[in-house]
């Protein structure tokens, strides 16, 4: 039985239930619930906040989670990355007053708010400098003009909270987070199911289908247009000079890939949405 943890609230809780649905597994109904047996998959779920969930695994406690790497590397647990699962970006960044810091170097002896204390001091170790960390639980921006910390090391979107309480960016990007998949034993032989589901998922959601009718002298220019993922499949019409095309596409192409597909000579082009996948 695979011990999955999931986040139970929060940015990333939404998303992951929606993607083990899609990939096939059940899910809770009551959102107090704080497990879930799924005997049909071999599987049982712990819904738990998400700070949590990298130490869990990384103690063995749990097989498998999904988390934010933010917090994986924070927690510093010994929990390892299986798989970006592409959602949940965020981007950390170091700020201050305008004009007090321009590297990283700047912030040696200074003290440093953030909600990310592991993250942030061992960023600050790997480039050598040695720095107050000041342990925050949320709204790390004030910290500076509450005069509790100099600078601070926050998520950054568009730097439009940062700025309304006049700080500026500087320096490097600290992170570039994602949702993954993490296990104690990535080796574990019932973890790649799980695994290859979850990517059938991400597949079905970047790409879909495209058919279309095209006659056999325009083939070679319609398929350099749908290439397909290896290859794309050919079937013979009854006019022995058309031929009907099949390829998966990116999702965000679909109206390109028809318009262009159209002014070379395909006719009859339909796209459909993957719902699972294999690749």
């Amino acid at each position: 039985m695979l011990r999955i943890a999931v986040p139970n609230k929060g940015s990333l809780s939404e998303t992951a239930v929606d993607m083990l649905h899609e990939a096939g597994y059940a899910q809770r109904r009551d959102p107090r619930a704080l497990n879930l047996l799924d005997e049909r998959n071999g599987v049982e779920f712990f819904y738990l906040r998400p700070r949590d969930i990298a130490t869990y695994v990384g103690s063995g406690a749990l097989d498998v989670g999904i988390t934010g790497r933010d917090l994986l590397i924070d927690s510093a647990s010994t929990a390892l990355e299986v798989a970006d699962l592409d959602f949940g970006q965020s981007t950390f960044r170091f700020a201050g007053r305008p004009g007090a810091f321009r590297n990283v170097q700047d912030l040696q002896g200074k003290r440093v708010a953030t909600s990310y204390p592991g993250l942030v001091d061992a960023f600050l170790a790997s480039h050598g400098v040695e720095a107050a960390i000041v342990d925050l639980d949320g709204a790390v921006e004030s910290a500076v003009k509450l005069g509790v910390a100099d600078a601070v090391a926050d998520v950054v979107s568009t730097g439009a909270t940062l700025r309304a309480q006049g700080l500026e960016i500087f320096g490097p990007v600290i992170l570039e987070s994602t949702a993954v998949l993490i296990a104690k034993d990535p080796a574990e032989p019932a973890l790649q199911t799980l695994k290859h589901r979850l990517e059938g998922v991400l597949v079905a959601r970047q790409y879909v289908l495209i058919d279309y009718d095209v006659e056999r002298s325009l083939l070679a220019a319609a398929t350099r247009i749908t290439p397909g993922i290896e290859s794309p499949t050919i079937s013979p019409l009854h006019d022995p000079d058309w031929v009907a095309v099949r390829a998966m596409v990116p999702r965000a192409d679909a109206n390109h890939v028809m318009d262009e597909l159209y002014a070379v000579g395909a006719r009859a082009i339909l796209v459909t949405a993957i719902h699972a996948a294999r690749i």
